[in-house]
């Protein structure tokens, strides 16, 4: 297969841990909010997020944002959602992010409109997340689209896809589907449950998942026992211990955020210790501050230079 030309690629194809953290647009047209977000990652991240129109709601699209964070010296994974563009759209955002600076892509669904500011939104689709990562893989493998149209230079993407390990329904095929389209590397969804993450771990690993694609948890320090209810009673696939919510409560509104931070500094080595994993995906939940902390006290500096 063709390599691509993302730093995150080489990190990961080097061994080294990977981290991934990242930026959101801002829900209007102002550039500063991503510059500034991507500034306080530089060092601590390999990678960074580039998200579309979360949770549902219209934010800078993720092409603009990709070459603000570019700019700012980091490498932007930019997510594509099948909700919002049809095959066309798509294709010009590959070829336009490459053009600006992205050299990795996240495949996503997308979340529902019905959860956002436009709950009447018609949700486009026109390709499912399977064919989505096909049409990347097209464009980086063949050189060519959907269509069969030759792109010289074609866009060499490393393709990023999601996963919610701890979902009631997760349905490992659908994963190995995903490896079969194209998909060189799965960031999932926030881990607090680090053993029944560590089961979810050892029920694909027969399946070759670990050897097809690099696995990144996802993890997310709680700020406070209230927002760790939320996240469990919101979120599918946030499953939150009760033990967890106990130490955030029990260190009182003065401390939950630096207990938090304490407590996913301990997932963290506790995932460093789960066979297979590459990395770890690090949401701040809008803060760049904790990401920095946790990738800190987890002992992951410095990260690797490449040039």
């Amino acid at each position: 297969m063709i390599r691509s030309d993302s730093r995150l690629d080489r990190v990961l194809h080097e061994g080294i841990f990977a981290v991934t953290a990242e930026v959101v647009p801002p829900r209007s047209a102002d550039r500063d909010g991503v510059t500034e977000q991507a500034r306080g990652l530089v060092g601590y991240a390999d990678a960074v997020n580039v998200t579309a129109n979360p949770p549902g709601s219209v934010h800078m699209t993720p092409v603009a944002g990709s070459a603000m964070v570019a700019a700012a010296g980091l490498e932007p994974v930019m997510q594509l959602t099948c909700r919002d563009r049809n095959r066309l759209g798509l294709t010009s955002d590959l070829l336009g992010g490459w053009a600006l600076g992205a050299r990795s892509v996240l495949c996503i669904t997308g979340d529902p409109t019905s959860l956002g500011d436009h709950p009447d939104a018609r949700g486009v689709f026109d390709l499912d997340v399977l064919q989505l990562i096909g049409l990347v893989a097209g464009l980086r493998d063949d050189g060519r689209s959907l269509s069969g149209h030759e792109l010289r230079p074609a866009p060499r993407y490393f393709i990023g896809v999601a996963e919610v390990p701890l979902a009631e329904r997760s349905d490992p095929g659908r994963l190995e589907r995903k490896a079969d389209a194209g998909a060189d590397f799965v960031q999932t969804q926030i881990v607090y449950d680090v053993d029944a993450f560590g089961e979810w771990a050892d029920a694909v690993r027969p399946r070759g998942i670990f050897e097809r694609m690099f696995v990144l948890a996802g993890v997310a320090p709680p700020r406070s026992a209230g927002s760790a209810r939320y996240l469990r009673d919101h979120l599918p696939g946030v499953v939150v211990p009760d033990s967890v919510i106990e130490v955030l409560e029990a260190a009182g509104p003065d401390a939950e955020t630096a207990e938090g931070i304490r407590l996913t500094v301990e997932i963290v080595g506790r995932l460093r210790d789960v066979e297979g994993i590459a990395g770890i995906h690090v949401m701040g939940l809008g803060n760049e501050d904790p990401v920095r902390r946790v990738v800190d006290g987890a002992g992951l500096l410095p990260r690797p230079a490449f040039i």
